[in-house]
């Protein structure tokens, strides 16, 4: 490099400060759309409550709920299923050498209820999910169809991104519920017939462990989840440009932005739960 080209590059730390800065930039607009989008959202969800001529397309959320949900079960179920068997084979040698085998039951179901359950399913439905709806959305700003729903005076976030937004809540609210009982009931199948732990024990255990406040808490996670993985899907969808490039880049976003939002908004719910002594 030439002493002329070395001299107009500017210092090493300000090439860092605005690298930076664009990341940061990045992280501002993200968290703008988010609430700009979910603020409008929630307003027509607020107006088809309250108004009889303001329909929200309850078809388009039961088609939604059939390929966001139901389509999602089998792999929910299969996911949460090897997390419960993880769980009491790795519990299994510490809590044997404490003489302590039969509390399996109790750290496994709090763990999986609390914990375990919302974010397994929310992080599966990210990627089966997620990244499908940032895809359709965007396949639909290339080919215009989104600019021919506003020649049509149809606003885009009322007829797509609504229904999408509640079918995605209510499904993940269900699958974790769901997901809950397979790792419990595959945690106690292992449990029971190869670690030595009786089925009474195994099962009076869970139900004198589990709280309501352990369910409850697990379903806030489970319905904040669901709005933030359809909203992060819904929003990089809609800004898609550069065509096909575009459309692969939305889901990519898509994907590493949910995942490191949602562990974020679990790690600020267990402060959150702690300082309230809900733990």
């Amino acid at each position: 490099m030439s002493d002329a080209a070395r001299e107009s590059r500017p210092p090493m730390f300000l090439r860092m400060l605005d690298r930076w800065g664009g990341v940061w930039n990045g992280v501002f607009a993200l968290f703008g759309g988010l609430w700009l989008l979910l603020a409008e959202v929630f307003t027509w969800i607020a107006r088809g409550m309250t108004r009889p001529e303001v329909r929200i397309g309850r078809s388009a959320i039961v088609s939604q709920l059939v390929r966001v949900g139901v389509k999602s079960i089998g792999i929910i179920l299969l996911v949460s299923g090897c997390i419960g068997l993880i769980l009491a084979i790795s519990m299994q040698p510490p809590l044997a050498e404490l003489g302590q085998q039969n509390m399996i039951a109790n750290i496994v179901a709090v763990g999986v209820f609390r914990e375990m359950g919302p974010l397994i399913a929310a992080i599966v439905l990210t990627g089966f999910a997620g990244a499908a709806i940032a895809a359709e959305i965007g396949t639909m700003v290339v080919g215009e169809e989104i600019e021919a729903l506003e020649t049509h005076a149809l606003n885009p976030v009322r007829f797509l991104v609504v229904p999408r937004v509640i079918a995605t809540i209510i499904s993940l609210f269900l699958l974790t519920i769901l997901g809950d009982v397979m790792a419990v009931f595959a945690s106690g199948v292992i449990t029971v017939n190869f670690l030595d732990v009786p089925q009474e024990v195994y099962i009076s255990n869970t139900i004198e462990q589990l709280r309501m406040s352990d369910f409850l808490t697990g379903l806030l996670k489970a319905a904040t989840f669901g709005t933030l993985l359809s909203a992060i899907a819904c929003y990089n969808g809609l800004k898609v440009t550069g065509g096909a490039a575009g459309v692969g880049k939305a889901t990519t976003d898509t994907v590493v932005q949910t995942v490191v939002l949602i562990i974020v908004a679990d790690m600020i719910f267990g402060v959150l739960f702690l300082k309230l002594g809900w733990t």
